[in-house]
């Protein structure tokens, strides 16, 4: 039976630009191949019906690597920690086809853990089951949470590997993604002063990523005025759903604004706005609260390669709106994690823009000062919402009362006020309406590390995938 995986309509967007781009290379030969993972839901989207895929189609198409479709090793440098570093491009991994999905975007596939390139360094250009497990978890978590993010379309298990000393063992993964373009590859061209690569390489980006904007007046301004806007709004919903990516170099910020590439993340157990994600990480320049104004810094580096084509004078100007557009987004989803899309729309409305601010300073200084679980609290707030508690704030989150002392219960209690004040002469309908927010936006199974870590010690140990696969279930 022919493999429905190769016989999509590839489309070779990015071999198009030429070899200045990118290195052809050979995956890895492996002599173990066990799926452990194929994200059906993400078929749909490549107009493959998951019915007709068999798990060595996937294996055929994730591992072995058939098909005609060229492998292809990213070029591109970055800003590592704030210093520049000139030796970097895809060391274990390649882009392995582009299509177009039946939305009509094109989607990449990428690999990782398929071996070396000529950018692998000293590397072994391998990924451990470990990391593969991570970022699988990861990225489903992130896009139940309602994050604009890549995915994994499968995780094979491969032959162990020495690393280090120690033997663990192996994966390749398969994400699908808009785009593996990213902030570095402009940098590189302009590390080796090629203004021209620049112009061709950003209208190849706004061709197939902004093509609203292609041949439009000042089509490069709006373009770095539209990644500033969906930068702003990405590192808003990681610090809504208490997510800390730990390493947000220039190298892992996406041209299309979307997340990628899951190494020494976190979500947050507690809120601590100064906790870090990589143990490596001892300035905590990729702190929780610094994710904001890194990718601010990332925005603004950008600037240096774009400014072949865009003046600096307008990318400022669009920089300058960051800041208020990052509030703004965060502001909006913090509210609906609360019930409300937007205070805009409660019926009186009751809570000014200041009193509306306080409502989400008070919950993080509730949660800050009691380190009651971040995302346990909202789930608790989404299990326990009744209609009860626009009759009377003494109602609201009765059982946290006991929890808490000195401070804690005046921030407590004139957070339940203030809470109370939205609930206010409410319809039936719109209480219902804030309750199904409520369930939308918080998850009841929240990844904390501990949880990350006893379901990759019962594969580790058992080689038991029921935790993993029953926790991907609760999400889909």
């Amino acid at each position: 039976m022919t493999n429905p995986f190769f016989n999509l309509n590839y489309e070779p967007a990015l071999e198009s630009l030429g070899n200045e781009f990118f290195d052809r290379v050979q995956p890895a030969k492996f002599s173990q191949h066990i799926l452990r993972f194929r994200n059906d839901k993400l078929l749909p989207i490549l107009g493959l019906d998951p019915a007709t895929l068999t798990n060595p189609h996937f294996i055929d198409f994730g591992s072995r690597f058939g098909g005609n479709q060229s492998c292809l090793a990213l070029r591109y440098h970055g800003y590592q920690f704030g210093q520049y570093n000139p030796y970097l491009g895809d060391g274990r991994g390649f882009l392995y086809g582009q299509i177009r999905g039946i939305d009509g975007q094109l989607y990449d596939f990428g690999t990782k853990g398929s071996g070396q390139t000529p950018h692998s360094q000293s590397r072994d250009g391998r990924l451990t089951l470990k990391g593969g497990v991570r970022e699988v978890l990861a990225a489903e978590a992130l896009h139940d949470a309602g994050v604009k993010t890549s995915r994994c379309l499968s995780l094979i298990e491969t032959e162990a590997f020495t690393r280090d000393g120690e033997t663990v063992r192996g994966a390749v993964m398969v994400r699908l993604s808009r785009s593996h373009l990213r902030f570095g590859t402009f940098e590189r061209l302009e590390y080796y002063d090629r203004p021209d690569l620049i112009k061709q390489l950003l209208d190849h980006v706004i061709q197939y990523y902004y093509p609203r904007l292609w041949q439009q007046p000042d089509s490069y301004i709006h373009f770095y005025n539209e990644l500033v806007q969906r930068i702003a709004k990405l590192v808003a919903q990681w610090m809504a759903v208490g997510f800390c990516h730990g390493v947000l170099n220039t190298d892992n910020m996406s041209i299309t604004g979307e997340s990628f590439d899951y190494g020494p993340y976190a979500f947050i157990d507690t809120y601590n706005p100064a906790f870090t994600a990589a143990t490596f990480d001892r300035q905590g320049r990729y702190s929780y609260r610094n994710q904001p104004s890194v990718c601010r810094w990332n925005l603004g580096m950008l600037q240096r390669p774009l400014s072949a084509v865009i003046p600096v004078s307008e990318m400022e100007a669009a920089l300058n709106t960051f800041s208020e557009s990052y509030t703004h987004y965060y502001h909006q989803l913090m509210l609906r994690k609360l019930g409300f899309f937007r205070v805009a729309e409660a019926k009186p409305v009751r809570l000014s823009f200041l009193e509306t601010e306080e409502l989400i300073d008070l919950t993080l200084q509730f949660l800050f000062l009691t380190k009651v679980n971040y995302g346990k609290f909202f789930s608790e707030l989404r299990q326990k919402f009744a209609p009860k508690w626009g009759q009377d704030a003494n109602y609201i989150l009765q059982d946290l009362e006991c929890l808490v002392s000195g401070e804690e219960v005046a921030i407590l209690k004139r957070w339940c006020w203030l809470y109370h004040q939205l609930l206010l002469e409410r319809s039936p309908e719109e209480i219902k309406i804030i309750a199904q927010n409520l369930q939308r936006a918080n998850p009841l199974v929240v990844l904390s590390k501990s949880k990350i870590e006893t379901i990759w010690q019962a594969i580790n140990e058992h080689d038991n995938w029921q935790m993993f696969v029953e926790y991907l279930i609760r999400l889909m």
